[in-house]
């Protein structure tokens, strides 16, 4: 009888043990945190355009149109329009602009212009401060003269709503009045390709390794 309420006694206090042991463990749980970074990634861009304005074959105006092409009737002591003028494209990030303008037929334009050709002399409104001249190279093979310059500051577009457009390298080009009617047939087809290039300023201390790095490319 008493081994029986012994036994009632052991089970009911481990019962409580039990319980209690339980229940401690039912109230358990682990400190946690957590956070998140998300990285949204936009792309940067380098945008330009190139354009003159619309002339006749006289080189005076003819639409509002900017155009990427002209033709030219050379006439002696005639001036005629030419306005290369590049645009940035709005949103573009800031960059280094140039502009490189190939004479072809080199070999007849010197003869006919003298040999010390230069591009101040024969054409307006080109301010040196702003469209820097840099190099000239000269390339018999090709028959070309390409003269190369650059817009005196970087360009940031990065920020701006708008395009932004740069002053042109010049916006007329003569004629001497001396050319006579040989030389000018010497002159028959000669073009001048203007071509922009633009590349990012960062990265780069100065324009010539910025140059460098785009010849590379």
């Amino acid at each position: 009888m008493k081994n029986s309420k012994l036994r009632k006694v052991l089970l009911l206090a481990c019962s409580a043990v039990l319980l209690v042991c339980l229940s401690v463990g039912a109230t358990l749980a682990y400190l946690t945190a957590n956070d998140t970074v998300v990285n949204t990634f936009t792309v940067g861009k380098v945008a330009i355009t190139l354009d003159e304005t619309d002339v006749k074959l006289d080189g005076t105006k003819d639409t509002d149109d900017r155009v990427k092409a002209n033709d030219y009737k050379l006439m002696p002591g005639h001036t005629y329009i030419k306005d290369p003028t590049v645009t940035v494209a709005a949103g573009s990030e800031n960059s280094y602009i140039r502009l490189l303008v190939t004479i072809s037929n080199a070999a007849n334009v010197k003869a006919v212009f003298g040999a010390d050709f230069l591009p101040e002399n024969y054409v307006s409104d080109w301010d040196r401060n702003v469209w820097m001249p840099v190099s000239i190279t000269e390339d018999a093979k090709a028959d070309t003269i390409t003269y190369e310059f650059r817009y005196y500051q970087t360009v940031d577009a990065s920020a701006s709503a708008t395009d932004i457009k740069l002053p042109a390298l010049f916006k007329k080009f003569t004629v001497p009045q001396d050319v006579d009617n040989a030389n000018l047939l010497k002159l028959q087809n000669t073009k001048i390709t203007v071509v922009a290039h633009a590349i990012q300023a960062d990265g780069f201390t100065t324009a010539d390794a910025a140059w460098t790095a785009f010849a590379a490319q």
